[in-house]
C-alpha cells in the first residue's frame, strides 16, 4: 500500500508542483487539503477543488476554519490591541498558525504517515508549519520539496509541464494572501527599503470619498455589532466592518520588522477591519479599565504578538497570557463611534455603562467631587517626599 501524505494545498504553482512530485516520483497517496481562514469565497474553493481533482490526487478537502480560527486567535489579537512592532495587525502570520494546525490534525485524523507543504527556504511560513507539525504529529515525516530541492520557478514549470499540466503560470506581479484579519501584499517594492506600494498593488481600491459615520458594537471585548444589526457571531461583525471600510482604503500601510530566520523583512498589508476594531477596542478599553490593567496588557500585548508571529502559538504561556486577556474584558462593553474617510478614520468616542470618566466623581481640568483641596495638598506632599529628601540631601554635591 501507498504511503498517506497529506499536503497543504492553495492551488497555486508551488502546491501544484508538490501534489505532483508527491504522486509521480515518491509515489505517496495524496490527499490534498485546502484551510480556509476567512481568504477563500466558495467559488475560489470550488476551483481549487477542481483543479486538485485534475492532478490525480486520492482526495481534496477544504476545512472552514473560519470559527476556529477567530475563537482561539483573532479575538485575543483584539482583546491584546496586536499590533507587531505597532503596525502589522498579524495578518498572515497569525493564520499561518491555525491552518497547519488544522492540516496536522486532519493528517491525524485518517492516519497518514507524512506531511507536505510547499514553503521556500526563505520565509517565516515554513517555521511555522514545521513547529506546528513535529508538535501535533511528531511520528509523521515532513516533506517540503520546493525548500529540499531548491527549486526555481522556472524548474517547477518544466517539470509541470511536462505532466500536462495546464494552468496560468504568468507569476502575477503581486503576491497576495488573504484572511479574515487582513490582507498581506508583497511586490517588488517591498522588496526595497525606500517604495512604497502603489494604489494598483493593494486588492481594495478606493471608491468611497464621502464620509461616513459608524456605530461599533462590543460586548466583553468582543466586535458584536455594526451600525444597528447584532450579528450571531463576532466573524461576521468583522466581515460587516471589512465591507464598510475597505472601499476607502482604511488599514493599508507597510510592516518592516524581523523574521523568524533573522533577517529583516518587508510586507504591505490592506487589514481596514481588523485595525479599525483594534483601534477601537483599545478606545473603549481606555474608558473602563483601570491604568494598571492597561499598563499590563500593554506589556503582554507585545510579547503575546511576537511569540505568534514566531511560531510559538502552542506554547503553554500563551494559553496563560489569553486567560488574562480575556478576564480583563468583563467590563469593555458599549459603542465606539467612528468616522470613515479616505485612507482614515477618526474615532469620535464611546459610551458605555462602564466608563470611569465619570462625572460623579470630577470632570478633568474643571471640578472634584470627591475629594477637598486639602487632601491633595496632602496626597501632594507625601507623593514627593522621597524625591523632597533625596534633592535636600544631595544638594550640596551638586556642581
Amino acid at each position: 500500500m501507498k504511503k498517506k501524505v497529506v499536503l497543504a494545498y492553495s492551488g497555486g504553482l508551488d502546491t501544484t508542483y508538490c501534489a505532483l512530485y508527491l504522486s509521480k516520483t515518491l509515489n505517496y497517496e495524496v490527499h490534498a487539503v485546502t484551510v480556509n481562514t476567512g481568504g477563500f469565497s466558495e467559488e475560489e474553493i470550488r476551483e481549487i477543488q477542481r483543479k486538485a481533482e485534475t492532478l490525480g490526487i486520492a482526495s481534496y478537502t477544504c476545512v472552514d476554519a473560519v470559527v476556529d480560527y477567530y475563537e482561539s486567535c483573532v479575538k485575543y489579537l483584539l482583546f491584546g490591541n496586536v499590533l507587531k512592532n505597532n503596525t502589522y495587525p498579524l495578518s498572515v502570520s497569525a493564520e499561518r498558525t491555525i491552518q497547519a494546525k488544522s492540516i496536522a490534525e486532519y493528517a491525524v485524523k485518517i492516519g497518514a504517515q507524512a506531511v507536505c507543504h510547499g514553503s521556500t527556504g526563505a520565509g517565516n511560513d515554513q517555521v511555522r508549519f514545521d513547529v506546528v507539525f513535529q508538535i501535533l504529529a511528531p511520528e509523521m515525516e515532513i516533506i517540503t520539496p520546493i525548500r529540499d530541492l531548491k527549486l526555481s520557478r522556472e524548474e517547477e514549470i518544466e517539470f509541470l509541464k511536462s505532466h500536462g499540466v495546464e494552468m496560468n503560470f504568468e507569476k502575477a506581479k503581486y503576491s497576495i494572501n488573504k484572511g479574515l484579519w487582513g490582507t498581506s501584499v508583497g511586490g517588488k517594492e517591498t522588496l526595497t527599503s525606500h517604495e512604497y506600494l502603489p494604489e494598483e498593488a493593494f486588492p481594495s481600491q478606493v471608491s468611497k470619498t464621502e464620509q461616513e459615520t459608524h456605530t461599533l458594537l462590543f460586548d466583553n471585548g468582543e466586535l458584536v455589532g455594526v451600525d444597528d444589526e447584532v450579528y450571531n457571531h463576532p466573524t461576521k461583525a468583522i466581515k460587516k466592518l471589512e465591507e464598510l471600510a475597505v472601499p476607502f482604503g482604511i488599514g493599508r500601510d507597510i510592516h518592516v520588522g524581523d523574521t523568524i530566520i533573522g533577517i529583516k523583512g518587508r510586507v504591505g498589508f490592506e487589514a481596514a477591519s481588523a485595525i479599525i476594531a483594534i483601534k477601537a477596542h483599545h478606545l473603549l478599553e481606555k474608558h473602563t479599565l483601570s491604568k494598571n490593567q492597561l499598563m499590563v496588557k500593554d506589556q503582554l500585548s507585545v510579547m503575546y504578538g511576537n511569540w505568534l508571529h514566531e511560531a510559538l502559538y502552542l506554547d503553554p504561556v500563551m494559553r496563560n497570557m489569553e486567560a488574562f486577556f480575556k478576564s480583563s474584558q468583563s467590563s469593555v462593553s458599549g459603542k465606539v463611534f467612528v468616522t470613515f474617510m479616505p485612507y482614515r478614520f477618526i474615532l469620535n468616542g464611546i459610551e458605555s455603562q462602564f466608563d470611569l470618566m465619570s462625572s460623579k466623581f470630577g470632570q478633568y481640568g474643571e471640578m472634584n467631587k470627591a475629594w477637598t483641596a486639602d487632601d491633595v495638598k496632602g496626597f501632594s506632599k507625601i507623593l514627593g517626599n522621597s524625591l523632597t529628601i533625596y534633592h535636600q540631601i544631595n544638594k550640596s554635591y551638586d556642581k
